[in-house]
């Protein structure tokens, strides 16, 4: 097993700066940096977690929290905790993964945490998780924007939602779509009101008003029709309702994938019939679906990866100027689900 001396050998600096490098106690160059690191890897070299803990008074742990029900973990969540993992390791930091019962957050079990500072995901009004920890003052990035009352600034990572939406229903509407139904997140996420507010704004610049049946939100993690999510929406508004739908926008993948089995069994298709947008799913399964689904990258692996970096900064462990929000953009991939209406045929 590699020790502290072989690494400062190969990479030609002083044990103490290795230390330095892993502990954060002390800055270094990027290039001595660098060096250290690539010789650790090199070397399959492992710091002593606890020996390090107890001269930097650190954990050298960061949390990743993430709130759960009838829960799983769809390509996004393990893209973004792959991010996460790999870049909080860069820094020599291990991560400790909660997945947290709703609402069964508990002061103690937070404020006991051996960790130094939180990612929070998924983050939802007045979230207590978010109180807690800024009540214990343990350092903390959201993926989604804060909207707690008592707390005035906060350091977030997001997509920029408003305008992801207002894309979305450009490209939709540019392909001749009117009836447009927005099967959106659980309604008391700060992803899904923005999403909405913008969904709804977005029609409206363009003369057309949302009427209510067409948007839905999806049930609480822990409910009995999480996982179905989409299928009876669309069988009710297009089927039993026989309301106009020419796109559906849907939340993620596996909503997306409820839709199709409902299309399918009102005996319509995709995209003939009716036109299959999604914001959030994974790349991998959206080009194998038939037909393979036009959505929206949101590069959660990325996402990961810059709010461990505005942890860092937090901690002191990166130095310089950095925004307290930052916006990862994501981008249409078209695929096969979404097609153009033909206005000659929609007047008949």
């Amino acid at each position: 097993m590699a020790k502290i001396d072989d690494v400062a050998r190969l990479a030609n600096v002083s044990k103490g700066t290795v230390s330095n490098v892993f502990s954060q106690k002390r800055p270094t160059s990027n290039e001595v940096r660098e060096r250290v690191m690539s010789v650790s890897r090199q070397l399959n070299y492992v710091p002593n977690h606890t020996a390090r803990s107890l001269v930097t008074k650190k954990t050298m742990a960061i949390g990743l929290t993430i709130p759960h029900g009838s829960f799983f973990f769809s390509a996004f969540h393990t893209q973004f905790i792959n991010g996460v993992i790999l870049e909080a390791a860069y820094y020599g930091y291990r991560v400790l993964l909660d997945i947290i019962p709703v609402h069964e957050v508990k002061t103690p079990f937070l404020t006991s945490y051996p960790i130094d500072g939180a990612v929070v995901m998924r983050p939802t009004a007045n979230d207590e998780r978010i109180n807690l920890m800024h009540m214990g003052q343990i350092p903390f990035v959201t993926v989604g924007h804060v909207m707690n009352e008592n707390i005035e600034h906060s350091t977030s990572v997001d997509n920029d939602n408003v305008q992801m939406m207002s894309n979305i229903c450009e490209y939709l509407v540019g392909k001749g779509h009117k009836d447009i139904m927005f099967l959106n997140a659980n309604e008391h996420m700060t992803v899904s009101i923005d999403r909405k507010a913008s969904f709804i704004q977005a029609m409206k610049v363009r003369g057309l008003d949302v009427k209510e049946h067409m948007i839905h939100h999806k049930p609480e993690l822990n409910s009995s029709d999480y996982m179905d999510y989409g299928y009876e929406e669309t069988i009710d508004i297009i089927g039993q309702q026989q309301k106009k739908v020419t796109a559906i926008i849907a939340d993620d993948d596996r909503t997306a994938f409820s839709v199709l089995n409902a299309i399918k069994d009102l005996n319509l298709s995709v995209p003939g019939d009716v036109s299959l947008f999604v914001i959030c799913g994974d790349n991998s399964m959206m080009v194998q679906s038939n037909p393979s689904l036009t959505s929206m990258d949101l590069q959660p692996s990325e996402l990961g990866a810059q709010s461990v970096r505005l942890l860092m900064h937090q901690l002191g462990v990166l130095q310089g100027n950095y925004d307290e929000n930052i916006i990862v953009e994501g981008k249409i991939i078209e695929r096969n689900s979404v097609s153009t209406i033909d206005h000659e045929e929609d007047r008949k």
